[in-house]
């Protein structure tokens, strides 16, 4: 119990960092594209506590934590109207590769802390920045990846639908209202894991390349 509430303790800050920075740079991309929806509803914000789901913020990482599988969760969605977008299909993109965008620079930030704690191992904080940073590495590169995967209503989703031809985009948006079924069926099998894990060590060699860590 007290090594589970010293992960808790670790995790925490970085879960909460990558979950609400994704759903806010979404928001933030659509206003810059047009639509206010989001900024209107104050979401493009980085208060966690406008971004928390109960289930998927805090429920469902902690069952992961608990059950050793892979950490993954999500926030309330970021509300967006593509039809204010002035290009829908086209802006459509941008507005959904910000979330994983967002992931990416924050794994890259937390590398730097990791590799800057390293440089200082005197350091009383250093350890617990170690440990922190080491979190931050990992959720980040997981979310970067699973709301990279081709299904709506994940940013994958959302990317193939802007970049296919119409009457097949048409047909994939047809699966998003059962799409968070599907992934919540991925997850508690092992099929997930094995979607992911692959690409996910490729962001961390990458990232360890990168910054010797």
């Amino acid at each position: 119990m007290d090594s589970l509430i010293q992960t808790i303790a670790i995790a925490a800050i970085p879960v909460l960092f990558a979950i609400t920075l994704h759903e806010a740079a979404h928001g933030y991309v659509a206003r810059h594209f047009g639509d206010m929806t989001a900024y209107q509803q104050g979401r493009i914000s980085l208060n966690p506590m406008r971004h928390i789901d109960p289930v998927g913020t805090i429920l469902l990482p902690l069952l992961t934590l608990m059950l050793g599988g892979v950490l993954f969760g999500w926030a309330k969605p970021v509300p967006v109207n593509f039809a204010a977008l002035r290009h829908p299909k086209k802006d459509m993109l941008w507005v959904a590769i910000a979330g994983p965008a967002s992931n990416l620079v924050m794994a890259i930030g937390w590398a730097l802390l990791y590799k800057l704690a390293w440089a200082n191992p005197g350091n009383y904080f250093a350890e617990p920045l170690m440990g922190m940073a080491e979190w931050g590495i990992r959720i980040n590169a997981v979310l970067m990846v699973l709301n990279l995967l081709p299904l709506p209503p994940l940013d994958g989703g959302r990317v193939a639908v802007s970049l296919l031809p119409y009457r097949q985009a048409i047909q994939l948006s047809k699966i998003e209202p059962y799409g968070m079924f599907i992934l919540i069926f991925l997850a508690i099998t092992p099929v997930l894991g094995w979607i992911l894990m692959p690409l996910v060590q490729l962001v961390y060699k990458l990232l360890s390349l990168l910054f010797g860590i």
